[in-house]
């Protein structure tokens, strides 16, 4: 029994030991019929079929399972060359049948009148010889429709059809509808109640359409303009002392028809503050034995002013920095006291990280030569790096105006104490060709043609040439500057010109000028600069009338002037196109002797006082005069001072001055002076028409001159007008009107009551 029971256990080992044998060599004959023996590629035409194989993930010996299967067929895919893909296996044979996309043979817009097909196509991504897909058609239209909405144009629409062509090409077309100009219909404000919607307008970019905005695309809608309208009332109201002001929203709403938008900006004015207690605190020792606070230009009591405290920013920098503390970081704390309507502001100096520029790469300048753009920057390759001066960097670029876009950041360096700077720049139009009329009531009609190029070369050369002709006078200009001679900030260039004036009304002569210039001036700060120039001309007082004063008749013949002349300003202007706020002054003195015939010391000063009453009124106090002092011979008459016309409103050109009693005609005046205060206020109107009131009174007087020459009227009295204008920013160009008045006044002046100027350029 024993014996049956081993003869059973050992034939039940043997068997067992059999049957896995048997699956051994099933398993092994089964792995090797799942190879993959060859892959087979079907359909390409272009792309070989090694090239087909090294995209897919599966090899020709490595087992056939799905998951290699659908990977290969993803990475076809993926590639973008094919249309469609089928991958399958007939026994150890991996079979790819392809359906190759066409390729673009050329690429054509139909019905595009507004825009440049050179700029339609800079936009799209697909070019010839590039592989079609849909997806990339699509994304294309996306570009082409945002560039029509950039421009105003949300009703344009864009249809990409296909030829079909030999060789598996094809051509392929966007059928454009530009579409109507889509408007602003209106422009509404929710939640101000410190300034009107017509206030605010006039600080957005974006206007509502108007009949006069055809010359402009500030009515068109634009997403871009709107985000930075955003940004303008933002800094609007915190430069107001509105430090809790923000914008809610900014909804543009289509209108049902799609020709207009309405516009609609939800604010939240918030609090006005006044500026509490300024503090500067210093954690670096050494810098704590300096006037801090005296850097900082902010009286306590002050409106409230973001730009105020980015500008005391600036000033902590440039201070730490001149005393050699480049590595500093400057905090400005902010405390606002909501019950008592201020804010204490906490000026915080540490020391920063020492970081170093290890590079400053500039892109995007294809005619601009790098230096214009690296001398505006105040960091160079190896400096300590500062924010402030990265500020100022980007303020300095732009304030060329070679650029339409100027973009700078900060990347990591080589190491943690390095950055790099990366300037990318987007250039525009530099050159300018002018055409002008217009008409005065002094001049009459008045025409110029201007051709200019600011960025010479690309070197920001400045190249003009100007001819200006009117009813009493012409004038051929030609000027070139150099903003950096001699690799300095220092501004040298050279004048030329010729001009002629009939002064027969006047004085009863005429007079032409021809010679040229040397000029050159530098910044002696951030308000001071001062010019030099050396000037020779060759004049000729000629067509004298045989009425003419017999100071006029002496006049008559060739001189030659040679003289030096300088010019020092001092500006604190807000705004040099509109000042509200601050001072112009400006001091010159010419000599004349070096060489020549003519000597004389001529001196004037002029300055202008700005006050901003409230938000819309402003106003202005000017005082001027001059004094000549000839040296040797009388002085020229055209050398003189004459006051009337823009210097002393209510009276002609040259209608304040010495004057012959029998002949009428003016000699001038060897010294001057003039005062002036105007109150300039809105009438009203929207902000968007421009259209400005204004009254005025000025005084002013001209006098000592040679007697011994006729029977001279020279009483030396002052005169005085008093009188109201208005101007006009119009679409086709500035209109001014002035009526005056004179109030005080000698019997043989000459008095005009309206003065008015257009001109235009086209």
């Amino acid at each position: 029994m024993k014996n049956k029971h081993t003869i059973i256990l050992s034939l039940a080992a043997l068997g067992f030991c059999l049957f896995c044998l048997s699956g051994k060599m099933i398993a092994q004959d089964l792995g090797e019929s799942l190879k993959a023996t060859e892959i087979r590629v079907e359909g390409a035409q272009r792309i070989e079929a090694d090239t087909v194989r090294s995209y897919v993930a599966i090899k020709k010996g490595d087992i056939i399972t799905p998951r290699l299967l659908d990977l290969s067929l993803k990475k076809l895919f993926e590639t973008g060359l094919f249309a469609d893909v089928l991958i399958k296996r007939e026994g150890t044979v991996v079979i790819i049948r392809l359906l190759e996309n066409p390729v673009i043979n050329r690429i054509v817009f139909e019905g595009n009148k507004r825009i440049e097909e050179d700029s339609l196509r800079q936009e799209v991504r697909l070019k010839p010889r590039i592989v079609y897909t849909r997806a990339r058609v699509k994304e294309d239209v996306k570009r082409l429709l945002e560039i029509y909405r950039r421009s105003g144009r949300f009703a344009a629409s864009v249809e990409p059809k296909v030829v079909k062509l030999k060789q598996n090409r094809v051509d392929l077309i966007f059928e454009i509808d530009e579409g109507k100009l889509t408007k602003i219909r209106r422009i509404s404000f929710i939640g101000n109640s410190i300034y009107d919607d017509s206030d605010l307008r006039s600080v957005i970019q974006t206007k509502e359409s108007a009949w006069y905005r055809f010359i402009t695309s500030d009515d068109n809608y634009d997403p871009d303009r709107l985000a930075f309208d955003r940004e303008l009332l933002r800094r609007f109201y915190l430069n107001k002392g509105y430090a809790d002001f923000r914008v809610i929203s900014a909804i543009a709403e289509l209108a049902p028809d799609r020709n207009g938008f309405f516009i609609t900006f939800t604010l939240e004015e918030g609090r006005k503050y006044n500026f509490g207690r300024i503090v500067v605190s210093s954690e670096i020792d050494e810098l704590k034995q300096f006037n801090l606070r005296k850097s900082v230009n902010i009286s306590d009591g002050d409106i409230y002013n973001a730009e105020s405290v980015e500008d005391g920013v600036a000033a902590l920098t440039d201070l730490a920095g001149n005393k050699g503390y480049a590595f500093v970081n400057i905090r400005p704390l902010v405390k606002r006291s909501r019950k008592e309507k201020k804010i204490d502001v906490v000026f915080q100096i540490r020391e920063g990280p020492k970081v170093y520029v290890e590079r400053i790469n500039i892109k995007g300048n294809v005619r601009t030569i790098d230096t214009v753009i690296r001398r505006e920057i105040p960091l160079v390759e190896g400096d300590a790096f500062n924010a402030s001066k990265l500020r100022r960097a980007r303020k300095n670029i732009r304030a060329l105006r070679f650029f339409s876009k100027v973009k700078i950041q900060k990347i990591r360096g080589s190491a943690a104490d390095k950055t790099k700077l990366e300037v990318k720049v987007v250039e525009q139009s530099t050159g300018q060709i002018s055409l002008g009329a217009g008409f005065s009531s002094s001049d009459g009609l008045l025409a110029d043609i201007g051709i200019r190029e600011r960025n010479l070369l690309g070197r920001a050369q400045d190249l003009a040439l100007k001819f200006q002709i009117s009813g009493s006078s012409s004038q051929i200009d030609l000027k070139f500057t150099e903003p950096y001679f001699l690799n300095r900030k220092l501004l040298a260039g050279f004048d030329v010109f010729r001009t002629t004036r009939d002064l027969g009304d006047e004085s009863s002569l005429d007079r032409s000028s021809v010679g040229g210039a040397l000029r050159v001036g530098y910044d002696i700060s951030d308000k001071w600069s001062q010019k030099w120039k050396y000037k020779f001309s060759a004049d000729e007082v000629k067509n004298i009338s045989s009425t003419a004063s017999l100071a006029v008749k002496q006049q008559k013949g060739d001189s030659s002037v040679s003289s030096i002349n300088q010019v020092l300003t001092f500006d604190t202007r807000d705004d040099v196109m509109s000042p509200r706020t601050g001072t112009l002054s400006n001091f010159s003195s010419s000599f004349a002797g070096l060489g020549g015939s003519v000597q004389y010391i001529k001196n004037t000063i002029a300055t202008t006082q700005y006050f901003s009453l409230s938000d819309s009124i402003v106003a202005s106090f000017s005082l001027s005069g001059g004094y000549l002092m000839p040296i040797g011979d009388d002085a020229r008459i055209i050398d003189r001072f004459f006051l009337g016309g823009r210097s002393l409103r209510g009276f002609e050109p040259a209608g304040v001055s010495p004057r012959d009693r029998v002949s009428g005609d003016a000699v001038g005046g060897e010294w001057y002076y003039t005062s002036s205060l105007r109150l300039q206020f809105p009438l009203g109107l929207p902000n968007e028409f421009g259209i400005k009131g204004r009254v005025f009174t000025d005084l002013g007087s001209t006098g000592k001159t040679d007697t011994s020459l006729g029977v001279i009227d020279d009483t030396n009295s002052i005169r005085g007008s008093v009188g109201f204008g208005l101007s006009w920013k119009s679409p086709l160009g500035p209109f001014t009107i002035d009526v005056a008045t004179p109030y005080m006044k000698e019997s043989y002046d000459r008095t005009e009551s309206i003065r008015f100027g257009f001109f235009t350029g086209f």
